[in-house]
């Protein structure tokens, strides 16, 4: 039996990582990147008014003398024709400076009669109001770093730099198999020694609130033929988490049924609670994760070792590791790293009732595991705890 510690080391170990696709930019929500991204032009891609007002040349004013304006050009537009001295030109917000003229007064802040305008900024000073080209991105500049997180900001960015396609980290291809005979779908019939299945309802939601979805979900009874098929159709992917039959007893199956399927164990037991029996392997570059089937270790598991692995492929880091500060003093009975479930407030985190690992009815409530290490028996109001927070 090894430690917590000691399962993370190994399980980062044997994660070869993730593959590289191509995505369309509106499809690339919440994907991390897997190179950089370069721009492909300068922004602004040329000298651009930043205000509604008057495009004159500073240097040819000398401050007080009045200015002819000689056309007009707005967004979209380009003002081609000769620009005199002491001549102004009418320009909105987002048109082409004229070449030539460096300065923009706001319309606010002038006077026209006529074809004649007096300017009233006395604060006004040579290059003002003008976005000047390849100001926020030149040709060749890196402007999104690998592993950035695309939120629809950085998508709108790379928009308006004329990209449509980029390299993002693809997603795992997973297959979960839950194991048990005394299991029932939810709205069937429960009879005498049966329970619901519950187990791929929680793996299939937290994935999907990673933005992944299983490629497949078996649920197979405790016998051992069953499983190895199941296991045999699963071993295609890159990670295969199974529940239930973890453990040593007369049916539970799985660690055998691996072991048949040339599944080589890197471990199989841990020094914690819940989820002691936690099973994991290999099979080539395959990740292979064994659960026990309490919905409460199934979950603990999953948030604390497989959604890391999962990170190692999409160059995502989906849940933060905090120190907070305990509520209330707690005592427990140490050898184990135990896992609790928690709910934070500010930056404090109270360790929740109910923490058995077969109930739910306070993981319901939770946003946080609380990990205690093996030697830790009393901890008191105040003091620093490790908290593992599980929800986005």
């Amino acid at each position: 039996m090894i430690s917590v510690s000691e399962a993370r080391k190994l399980i980062d170990e044997n994660c070869k990582g993730g593959r590289s696709e191509v995505l369309r930019l509106i499809d690339a929500l919440d994907r991390a990147l897997s190179d950089d991204v370069v721009s492909p032009i300068d922004t602004p891609p040329f000298h651009q008014s930043a205000v509604d007002g008057y495009a004159f040349s500073f240097k040819d004013w000398d401050g007080k003398s009045k200015l002819e304006v000689a056309g007009e050009v707005q967004a979209g537009n380009v003002f081609t024709a000769e620009i005199k001295p002491r001549q102004a030109i009418r320009i909105f917000t987002g048109a082409p400076v004229p070449a030539g003229l460096d300065t923009v007064v706001m319309q606010e802040k002038v006077e026209v009669q006529g074809d004649q305008m007096t300017i009233k900024d006395t604060l006004l000073v040579a290059g003002a109001n003008v976005r000047l080209q390849g100001s926020q991105t030149k040709i060749g500049d890196v402007v999104l770093k690998k592993s950035h997180r695309l939120t629809p900001a950085s998508i709108s960015f790379l928009a308006s730099l004329g990209i449509t396609e980029v390299p993002v980290f693809a997603h795992p291809h997973i297959r979960i198999i839950v194991t048990g005979k005394e299991l029932v779908a939810p709205g069937g019939i429960i009879h005498e020694g049966q329970i619901f299945e519950s187990n791929s309802f929680a793996l299939k939601t937290a994935l999907k609130a990673m933005g992944i979805s299983p490629v497949s979900v078996e649920i197979v009874e405790d016998d051992e033929a069953l499983i190895m098929e199941a296991i045999t159709r699963a071993l295609d992917s890159d990670i295969v988490i199974l529940t239930g039959g973890a453990s040593v007893g007369l049916y539970d199956l799985v660690p055998s049924s691996l072991a048949k399927c040339g599944v080589k164990e890197i471990f199989h037991k841990v020094k914690q609670k819940p989820g002691k029996p936690f099973y994991f392997g290999t099979y080539g570059d395959v990740l292979v994760f064994a659960l026990p089937g309490n919905p409460a270790a199934v979950l603990s598991c999953f948030y604390e070792y497989i959604t890391p692995a999962i990170g190692k492929f999409t160059g995502r880091q989906y849940h933060k590791r905090l120190k907070m500060i305990l509520a209330h003093d707690f005592q427990r009975k140490p050898g184990l790293t135990q896992f609790m479930k928690g709910k934070t407030k500010a930056n404090t985190v109270f360790i929740l009732d109910h923490q058995e690992s077969y109930l739910m009815n306070s993981f319901a409530h939770a946003d946080a595991l609380v990990e205690l290490e093996e030697d830790r028996e009393v901890i008191l109001k105040g003091d620093l705890v490790n908290v593992l927070m599980i929800l986005f």
